[in-house]
């Protein structure tokens, strides 16, 4: 018979079989009764013996029968020796009444989270950390916001502002720029009551031209619908003003209730005609000109800013830009210009001629930050973002020493000033140090490495995961031979096409290149030159990461694989 634990921690015996008088019966006759405050006692003051008889003997699952005349309370609660006999009342604790005793009381009982929200938060605001949040100041990028702003500042005089593209690498603050200079152009257009937006489009979600044109087009039609209702609300209280004193028109643009039906039954004509752009299954040209139709609906200076231009231009060629670079000669009441921004030097050599020479009209170039300046915005972010000596001294200085390291990137230094943060919360720990610095660091490295090798194409998967399997089992100066055998074996296991030994050498020299395997050329003198090959990244977290491909999922094991190898 199984062993069956039991409530005082100790283990029992045929637990189905056992009565109470077995366990009485092995019981001290001479051992005094168990007062209810017995620190070993249940919660309900009866002793070990009347627990287990309670459970097995007059359970109501075991015997239901059994009623409340059957059970003792006395001796469930246990004799006082100052009480009197007989006295019920005061046979229990004069503390603990029979309405305190609770048998299962969760209050106290501590939850999934309750520890995590013990101790005291680092952060005072983390989103000032995050990327999308735009701040108030942009140190160290003065002369690009003042250049940016001499050039939109035609914008609020009704004329259209010249064509922008701004240059520079990841996180050199061009976007966060240019939506601190578009936030101030709105809200000085509003000031003088100049008719004037800013529309953000990020063209690595929007990356095709009918996507680009449907989403301006809603949001216009969404402004348009928004407009003719609070004109309509207007005219209504026209109307009823009008049908209580004749004389209420006399300041409008409406000399009777006519005219202001008139135009009620206009608006309503305009509001039936703007139809929302599905985002898919319409002809371009459709949608164009729904777009064309909805900006034109009334005058104002639209500045339209394309984020990450260059995937636009990858993905669906130049069309987008050559059509809204154009857009300005067809157009009656509004005035488009476009601020284009790119992480690529080189994307206009792709362009037209044509659209080329109108998009370019202005470039504005983003230079990398040094660590000097990165400490500065780390600073000026962290004395929002986190609680007062929340930081080390060396936290700020270590985190702009590393992303300078990788080419100024400050996308990247906020990453890993808040990652540091995070990880010393979790920790509940008082203060940011430099060793949670240097584990946000590896942390970041190994989710950028996941992104990349989740991303990879199935072929070079399947050359790494050969890779892995190598050096899994103690190859050592891995050739780029020993890799396409196994290649080979791999793609006949998951029926996939076989590429020639040459296209996998391809495959390798761009896994060295993303960082993730080092493959070095050496001589072997007469016998040629090869490529000893080692990883670069974590094995364990990258072969996960391999698995989670359904194709390579299917392989249930590739150790023979690996032993044909040697084998051979």
């Amino acid at each position: 018979m199984d062993e069956e634990e039991n409530p005082r921690g100790g283990t029992r015996e045929g637990a189905g079989d056992s009565r109470s008088d077995d366990i009485v019966a092995d019981a001290d006759p001479g051992a005094p009764s168990t007062d209810a405050s017995d620190g070993d006692a249940p919660a309900d003051g009866s002793s070990a013996a009347d627990d287990v008889s309670s459970e097995e003997s007059v359970s109501p699952e075991d015997d239901e029968d059994v009623s409340p005349e059957d059970i003792d309370i006395q001796a469930s609660i246990g004799p006082d020796a100052d009480a009197p006999d007989g006295d019920l009342d005061q046979h229990k604790d004069p503390d603990v009444g029979l309405d305190k005793v609770v048998l299962n009381d969760d209050e106290g009982s501590k939850g999934l989270f309750d520890d995590l929200l013990a101790g005291e938060p680092i952060f005072e605001n983390k989103e000032v950390l995050r990327p999308s949040y735009t701040p108030h100041e942009l140190p160290h990028r003065t002369d690009q916001i003042n250049q940016m702003a001499t050039i939109l500042v035609s914008a609020l005089r009704g004329e259209t502002p010249s064509n922008i593209l701004i240059y520079g690498k990841t996180g050199t603050g061009k976007t966060a720029s240019a939506k601190f200079v578009s936030q101030e152009l709105e809200s000085t257009s509003q000031k003088y009551d100049v008719p004037c937006e800013v529309e953000y489009i990020n063209c690595e979600v929007t990356d095709t031209q009918y996507r680009v044109l449907a989403q301006l087009a809603n949001k216009f039609i969404e402004k348009n619908v928004e407009r003719i209702e609070a004109e309509q609300e207007r005219l209504d209280e026209m109307r009823t003003r009008a049908t209580e004193d004749p004389n209420a028109l006399a300041d409008t643009p409406y000399d009777s209730i006519a005219e202001i039906d008139e135009r009620a039954a206009e608006l309503d004509d305009d509001a039936d005609e703007m139809e929302t752009v599905p985002m898919t299954g319409w002809p371009t040209d459709r949608v164009y000109t729904t777009f064309f139709d909805a900006v034109d609906y009334k005058e104002r200076v639209v500045v339209i800013m394309l984020d990450e231009i260059d995937k636009l231009v990858e993905k669906s060629g130049d069309d987008t830009l050559y059509n809204l670079s154009r857009m300005n000669s067809e157009l009656d009441n509004s005035r488009i210009s476009i601020m284009g921004i790119s992480n690529d030097l080189k994307f206009t050599d792709f362009l037209d001629p044509r659209v080329k020479s109108s998009l370019g009209e202005e470039e504005i170039v983003f230079p990398p930050y040094d660590a000097n300046q990165l400490r500065d915005i780390l600073q000026h972010r962290a004395d929002v973002a986190f609680k007062s000596g929340a930081l080390t001294d060396d936290v700020i200085p270590l985190c702009a020493a590393f992303a300078a390291q990788e080419h100024g990137d400050a996308r990247r230094a906020l990453d890993l000033l808040r990652t540091a943060g995070e990880l010393a919360e979790r920790g509940q720990a008082d203060t940011v140090e430099e060793a949670h610095v240097r584990q946000a660091q590896d942390k970041i490295e190994l989710d950028r490495v996941v992104e990349v090798v989740r991303t990879l194409p199935t072929q070079s998967k399947i050359v790494l995961f050969a890779i892995i399997l190598l050096e899994k089992n103690g190859v050592r100066n891995i050739n780029t031979g020993e890799v396409f055998n196994i290649y080979k074996r791999l793609c006949e296991e998951i029926d996939a096409d076989v590429l020639t030994q040459r296209r996998v050498t391809d495959l390798i020299s761009e896994l060295d290149m993303l960082g993730i395997v080092n493959a070095v050329v050496v001589s072997k003198g007469r016998y040629g030159r090869t490529k000893e090959i080692s990883l670069s990244v974590p094995i364990d977290e990258t072969e996960a990461v391999l698995l989670t491909d359904s194709r390579l999922g299917d392989i249930e094991s590739a150790q023979p694989f690996v032993q044909a190898r040697f084998d051979n």
